[in-house]
């Protein structure tokens, strides 16, 4: 049996291309690259010829996320699967790959059955997809042409009976499509799929039907038209688009209607000068818009039986002089870009209607988009992606939610850790499922789907699970599957759930500490300050800010040395926490200055009272007692920095008054003096 194709195996360590090779030699063709650079060598000689890469993350030179990112840009991604091989299992390292195109992942070290499961799966759902490709890309040539047929038959007859040449309808449908995709290309104010390109470009074809009904004395009259003559020239467009709408009325097809829109709208102008409808700006259809700057610029530089044809130069100036009449200005910026290019552009293009690259651009975003109405290509494109999200995720927990049937699947190892069912019914009321994971956050996570994108599909957030009774931090990476991305229809979603609750809690400490005042492991200044400010703006409640610092404490350096100093300061801080509640904030906001955030109901004075008695206190041979400022919240201030100035007022009033007591503020204190140390403000 002959070999399957070739794969690249990519990686800096000659022992893991030894062992990969000695697994999959035997059904594939191998090549070895030491390094990105190397890789990246290979598949710009071989791309399309190479089946599958297996590719190291960690590389010198150039490591695997550049070899990613290189395969995308020169979408070789597509057409080239990319499993990627790591002893890496941090979850952002495999995130970033899958962001970045790959399909897979494998973990080191290696199992030969995964390995060669995994890669002939891959292998065989690319080699399906691109036989599916080719399938759809057949379908659309055989209804591009047919449609095509039909369409250049009746505006030949028209153009035939109209005595103009047969090329008018080809160079309109030539215009039509390289001004449409300059459009796309300067602008995202016209958004159009490459379906919806093609469309108007067959439907161009039909801009003159309306002619068949032109007496054709007037049609190919020599000579300039007299006004009346003119007036049931102009009749054609009105009687285009009727006969399109009688068309509608049998048939509603999309190519109809923008031939409609086409057939009535293509001699209106930007100015609304134009007929039948005097329609003005944004009001005249695009697809309007395009043909009616195309069929101006063909009838100039074509010969008609009344005037010869100018060159292309001359026609640009017309057009851009505005002697043709007003155009969008977008439109003639696109005209300008293309001009240097449309001679040749007009004389190159065959009759073969859709460029074999438009119809693989067809094909390709057909399916993406998930517009072929085949139940195969649905379940192959949703089958494909579970694959690649499922594929290597062990020791997770992995899910999918049915819609329809309203169905939550879990991993069986998913459902083992969290004592749960592998199915459950109606999850939103399953009871079993809710002491997991509470309703609430399963709402929240479908909620968060439901908004997902076909450019932004993946969901990534952190919940708190409850594991054996305990709860647990996980981090959940989820997608949804629709039925058609267009109509945002979501039929499933699939995701996982990761374990990041040591994480969770190292990043908790890391900001517990930042928070903290290192000595006394009370809230810091900037730590209170914020939390301070986040309590007021709640407003509605009655709170006090209190301002404090320790009588004599220089004395008790100065005799017993920084050290003691230390200990006199912990000593208060731990009758700070036992004299408040765990919702109060206790910082210290310098040297030996304490603040206190209190929310109180009724009289504030007992409550400052008692704490400040229980400060006053022995530590060893050194007598602790203190000085106090108050500000009332919203009498005093209703910010931070105001109630924070007004206690540190009345501290200075406080110590003024003889030091060993506390003072409310009050209007009289305004301008007094601070009391905190230049650093501490």
């Amino acid at each position: 049996m002959g070999k399957q194709g070739k794969i690249l195996i990519v990686d800096d360590t000659e022992m893991n291309r030894s062992m990969l090779a000695d697994m999959l030699q035997e059904d594939y063709e191998i090549l070895e690259a030491e390094n990105g650079l190397e890789a990246a060598k290979l598949l710009y000689q071989l791309h399309d010829g190479i089946s599958l890469v297996l590719l190291d993350i960690i590389m010198p030179e150039m490591d695997g996320f550049e070899v990613l990112t290189l395969m995308s840009k020169n979408d070789w991604i597509e057409r080239i699967p990319v499993i990627t091989i790591s002893s890496e299992t941090a979850s952002a390292y495999i995130d970033h790959a899958y962001d970045l195109g790959a399909t897979d992942y494998i973990s080191r070290p290696f199992d030969e059955k995964t390995v060669q499961r995994r890669v002939r799966n891959t292998i065989m759902l690319y080699s399906k997809q691109k036989a599916l490709e080719s399938l759809v890309a057949e379908q659309i040539v055989e209804k591009e042409q047919n449609n095509f047929l039909m369409v250049e038959i009746l505006s030949n007859i028209v153009e035939f009976r109209n005595g103009e040449s047969g090329l008018h309808v080809l160079h309109i449908r030539i215009l039509t499509e390289i001004l449409l995709r300059k459009l796309q290309e300067i602008t995202d104010r016209y958004p159009l799929t490459a379906a919806q390109i093609a469309l108007i470009v067959n439907a161009s074809a039909l801009h003159n039907v309306g002619k068949i009904s032109i007496p054709e004395e007037i049609l190919n009259k020599p000579g300039r038209l007299t006004p009346e003559e003119f007036e049931v020239m102009k009749t054609h467009s009105a009687i285009g688009g009727q006969i399109m709408e009688e068309a509608l009325q049998r048939h509603r097809e999309e190519l109809i209607q923008v031939a409609y829109n086409i057939c009535r709208w293509h001699h209106e102008r930007y100015d609304g000068r134009g007929y039948p409808d005097g329609l003005k700006g944004e009001k005249i259809p695009i697809e309007a818009q395009v043909v009616a700057l195309a069929d101006v610029y063909d009838a100039l530089t074509s010969v008609r039986v009344y005037k010869p044809a100018y060159s292309h130069e001359e026609a640009m100036q017309m057009i851009l002089n505005g002697e043709c009449g007003s155009f969008n200005p977008l439109l003639l910026e696109c005209l300008q870009q293309v001009g240097p290019r449309l001679e040749e552009e007009l004389k190159l293009r065959s009759l073969r209607g859709v460029s074999e690259a438009s119809i693989q651009e067809l094909s390709t975003q057909m399916i993406a988009n998930g517009k072929v109405s085949s139940r195969t290509l649905t379940l192959l494109d949703q089958e494909r992606t579970r694959y690649q999200f499922f594929a290597s995720m062990s020791n997770e927990i992995q899910f999918e939610y049915s819609f329809q049937s309203d169905l939550l699947t879990l991993s069986e190892w998913g459902a083992q850790l969290l004592g749960l069912s592998v199915l459950l019914e109606h999850p939103e009321e399953n009871e079993e499922l809710g002491r997991v994971f509470s309703r609430d956050d399963f709402a929240d996570l479908k909620r968060r789907l439901r908004r997902a994108t076909a450019e932004r599909p993946i969901v990534s957030v952190s919940y708190c699970l409850q594991v054996k009774g305990e709860p647990r931090w996980f981090k959940a990476v989820a997608r949804p599957l629709w039925e058609n991305e267009e109509e945002g229809r979501v039929v499933s979603i699939i995701g996982k759930f990761m374990d990041v609750h040591e994480e969770r809690l190292q990043m908790n400490r890391l900001k517990k500490l930042a928070e903290q005042d290192p000595l006394t492991k009370l809230h810091n200044q900037a730590s209170a300050k914020k939390t301070v400010s986040k309590a007021l703006d709640a407003k509605g409640a009655h709170t006090a800010l209190a301002l404090f610092d320790l009588d004599n404490f220089k004395d008790a350096n100065d005799r017993f040395g920084h050290m003691f100093g230390d200990q006199v300061l912990k000593h208060v801080a731990d009758i700070v926490r036992k004299s408040v509640r765990s919702s109060d904030i206790a910082a210290r906001v310098g040297g030996d200055e304490f603040l206190l955030f209190l929310a109180y109901q009724g009289d504030v004075r007992p409550v400052v009272d008692r704490i400040f008695r229980a400060l006053y206190s022995g530590y060893q041979s050194f007598q602790v007692s203190v000085s106090m400022g108050i500000a009332l919240a919203p009498e005093n201030g209703a910010d931070y920095d105001t109630l924070f100035h007004a206690a540190d007022q009345a501290l200075y009033a406080a110590k003024k008054g003889g030091k060993n007591r506390y003072c409310f503020y009050d209007d009289s204190m305004r301008r007094l003096l601070s009391v905190l140390s230049p650093m501490d403000h």
